[in-house]
């Protein structure tokens, strides 16, 4: 049996956890195993593409457990009433193979998207932002928001999106906050001038601008976080060159990130030697700091360990995924189950299967 979580066993979670102590306890997992680097065995997700959106496999181990995520993006999907990402995972021993849990990731991926994010700026950002912008105010918008408030302490967030109706869900929802001071803006311009931080997560599949030089103000600190699969981009290649850039995992930053708007060379470092103090998260106060996060394996196998750690509960449902034998030798008797009392024997003609007796 495969212990299973679904969205019910974590909509109970987070009534019980409030959300920002949740994504601050997987922050500090995503760091613990962001901090055991070299033990993990890592590549680059796997994608199909479509010209609708992509499809995804995100595998990773450390030797003893195994995770892997599937994830699409769909932006389109929103016309039809479907959400643009959906995700599930499994994680499992290695010494067996065997699964031992299946769980929704759809909503564990925003939790922990906003997760990473807020723990990369508390390296990246300058000490004491409280401003943040955050453009793209969609699925993925509340969480970032929490997560920034909770763990960096930002208390004033510039909201702006070409849909309205996405702003006005997003203050809406945010009004459980009362301590964020939530500002419509309406333009990317307005809302990023004077931020601290400044957070993109759009949609929309294409190489975007969302962001220009111009609007780059020193000190600032980027956590574009829509760019996550080839073609798609938020940032002007002209803010990269003169940013300090940091990615989660460069071969796959390359591919899916900001980064595929640069030549090769381009400088980048990863975010496990900032956490684990070979690199600095930035050097001075005005200098502009990227984080081009795209989404990595590894964050996913925290977020399944968080899920098994503080989500599962002796009474949580089962699923007969794996089949439970007697002699593990004989799986055709288990699966066919096969008796002379429910199935007849087939008819043969005195020819069938005959061997001449001179042969």
């Amino acid at each position: 049996m495969v212990t299973f979580i679904g969205t019910k066993e974590l909509q109970n979670h987070l009534k019980k956890t409030r959300l920002e102590d949740a994504i601050s306890r997987l922050a500090g997992m995503i760091k613990e195993d962001y901090l055991r680097w070299q033990s993990f065995d890592k590549s680059a997700r796997v994608a199909n593409h479509s010209d609708v959106g992509v499809i995804e496999l995100m595998p990773i181990s450390d030797g003893n457990q195994y995770s892997f995520k599937y994830v699409n993006g769909h932006p389109k999907n929103t016309q039809a009433g479907l959400l643009t990402v959906t995700a599930f995972g499994v994680l499992a021993d290695v010494n067996t193979g065997y699964p031992r849990l299946l769980s929704e990731l759809t909503l564990t991926t925003a939790i922990r998207t906003a997760a990473t994010s807020a723990l990369a700026a508390t390296y990246m950002a300058r000490p004491n932002s409280c401003v943040m912008a955050l453009i793209g105010n969609g699925a993925q918008s509340e969480f970032q928001a929490v997560a920034f408030h909770a763990m960096l302490g930002i208390k004033e967030l510039r909201v702006y999106d070409i849909d309205p109706a996405a702003t006005d869900k997003l203050i809406h929802n945010l009004r459980m906050y009362p301590e964020l001071r939530v500002v419509r803006a309406s333009s990317t311009a307005e809302a990023v001038k004077g931020a601290d931080i400044v957070t993109t997560v759009t949609a929309d599949k294409t190489n975007a601008i969302i962001l220009t030089p111009e609007m780059i103000e020193p000190g600032m600190h980027i956590n574009g976080v829509g760019g996550d699969c080839p073609g798609k981009t938020e940032l002007h290649a002209d803010i990269l060159s003169n940013a300090y850039v940091v990615v989660e995992y460069e071969p796959q930053s390359r591919i899916e990130g900001e980064l595929q708007q640069m030549p090769a060379d381009f400088k980048v470092t990863e975010l496990w030697t900032i956490l684990a103090g070979n690199a600095t998260g930035r050097s001075n106060a005005e200098q502009v700091t990227v984080f081009d996060s795209v989404g990595f394996a590894l964050e996913d196998f925290s977020a399944m360990r968080y899920l098994e750690k503080y989500v599962m509960q002796a009474n949580s449902p089962v699923l007969d995924l794996i089949p439970e034998m007697m002699n593990p030798k004989d799986l055709f008797g288990m699966g066919m189950a096969v008796t002379s009392t429910n199935v007849a024997s087939p008819a043969r003609s005195n020819t069938d299967c005959a061997v001449p007796i001179n042969a």
